[in-house]
């Protein structure tokens, strides 16, 4: 059993076997920070080389237009300021989506946790933890669009963004994949309703809310609620900045 404070993924990530290797960037506080990682991740046995360096904005952004980066681990608090990290996400997600972020802390905040998913993070990650093998699964999770977080970060999610975001689905290239009832599940369960309240609303067993879940996530390419409600928010993101 996962313990509220291990860092966990949603789903078993499957480690690189091809002969390209997961090619990530490293953004902290310093360079010497940095040339830690760095060191840590060429001694690593991992599928993972080092796209490039950076401690501040600029340098994140200069390095994701060069087009060779596959996942970015971005320190909340850079050289260019306390949380510029966390301010770069917005511009990544807008500009970059197609490459997952972990957002690293030196110290967890609930408050900067949900900030960071909000604003684009596939991933957190504490950098007290001293098992660095956590950090690599954490990169081949992310890299596989998985969530990485524990169970409290989870939970912690799912509560502040029911309460501050009404999630539902809208017309995407994704949820139109859906059927009408598979529609009405994903929209309940991003809600929160269990499995029991969702069969009771809308008239059906409770297995049938189980198997519609299941169609539900493997349509969408996800593996949890907590990714449904992370997908649902980002696509009524999308229908927005569209229109």
């Amino acid at each position: 059993m996962v313990s509220p404070s291990q860092p966990r993924m949603l789903a078993e990530p499957q480690l690189a076997t091809g002969r390209n290797p997961t090619r990530v960037l490293i953004a902290l506080g310093s360079p010497m920070d940095c040339q830690l990682l760095l060191s840590a991740l060429k001694r690593s046995r991992q599928q993972l080389d080092a796209a490039g360096c950076a401690v501040s904005r600029p340098e994140i952004i200069q390095c994701l237009r060069r087009g060779n980066v596959d996942v970015a681990l971005i320190n909340a608090d850079l050289e260019d300021g306390r949380f510029a990290g966390l301010d770069v996400l917005s511009q990544i997600h807008e500009s970059y989506r197609g490459i997952p972020v972990v957002t690293l802390f030196n110290a967890w905040n609930d408050d900067l946790i949900v900030h960071a998913f909000r604003a684009g993070a596939m991933g957190v990650f504490c950098r007290t933890e001293t098992k660095l093998d956590l950090l690599w699964k954490c990169i081949h999770a992310v890299h596989k669009g998985q969530v990485w977080a524990n169970s409290v970060q989870l939970q912690l999610l799912l509560k502040a963004l029911r309460k501050t975001t009404p999630v539902r689905v809208v017309p995407s290239p994704g949820t139109n994949l859906l059927t009408q009832r598979e529609a009405q599940v994903a929209t309940l369960a991003a809600e929160g309703l269990p499995t029991k309240e969702i069969a009771v609303k809308l008239g059906i067993t409770e297995h049938t809310v189980s198997n519609n879940l299941f169609r539900i996530y493997n349509k969408l390419g996800i593996s949890s609620r907590v990714e449904l409600v992370l997908f649902l928010m980002r696509q009524q993101e999308l229908q927005q900045s569209a229109s």
